[in-house]
């Protein structure tokens, strides 16, 4: 699998996401810039998870259907053509952190794929669909950590 490069102008891997991009906040999404991906690649999908959350992994943004000339996104932004998941707030789009007052600081797993095939995926499908979707399709991906608390 080839490595993407996957970064944001508004924090660092593995550092503090400015709160501007919370759930407190009012949801909005970071912004994020992408290497370009491989030639075989035609589609493009992203899932930001926390994998800290009292209850389990929790959900905070899925994307599919990205086109795979697209290498980036503004803050606040959906691309054309795109199809947004349901997060675990239950609600289509990005729903930003929101860690429980006074646990350590939670980790949020921006995560891009680049996929060899079309995933399928219509508007309101779970990271579960998401997983099941990859399977055997991803050529392509790249990491980006980002961290909060309340």
């Amino acid at each position: 699998m080839e490595e993407m490069m996957l970064r944001s102008t508004a924090f660092n891997d593995h550092t503090l996401m400015p709160s501007e991009y919370s759930h407190d906040r009012g949801d909005v999404s970071p912004p994020l810039e992408w290497s370009e991906p491989p030639e075989e690649v035609v589609e493009l999908a992203l899932a930001c998870e926390d994998p800290d959350a009292p209850a389990g992994t929790f959900a905070h943004w899925l994307l599919a259907g990205i086109d795979p000339v697209t290498t980036g996104l503004e803050a606040g932004e959906r691309p054309t053509g795109a199809v947004a998941g349901r997060n675990d707030y239950g609600t289509a789009g990005y729903g930003g952190p929101k860690p429980p007052a006074g646990d350590d600081p939670h980790r949020y797993f921006f995560r891009l794929y680049g996929l060899s095939e079309p995933s399928g995926l219509r508007a309101g499908f779970t990271a579960e669909d998401l997983r099941d979707a990859l399977q055997e399709k991803v050529v392509a991906a790249g990491t980006l950590v980002g961290t909060f608390v309340r």
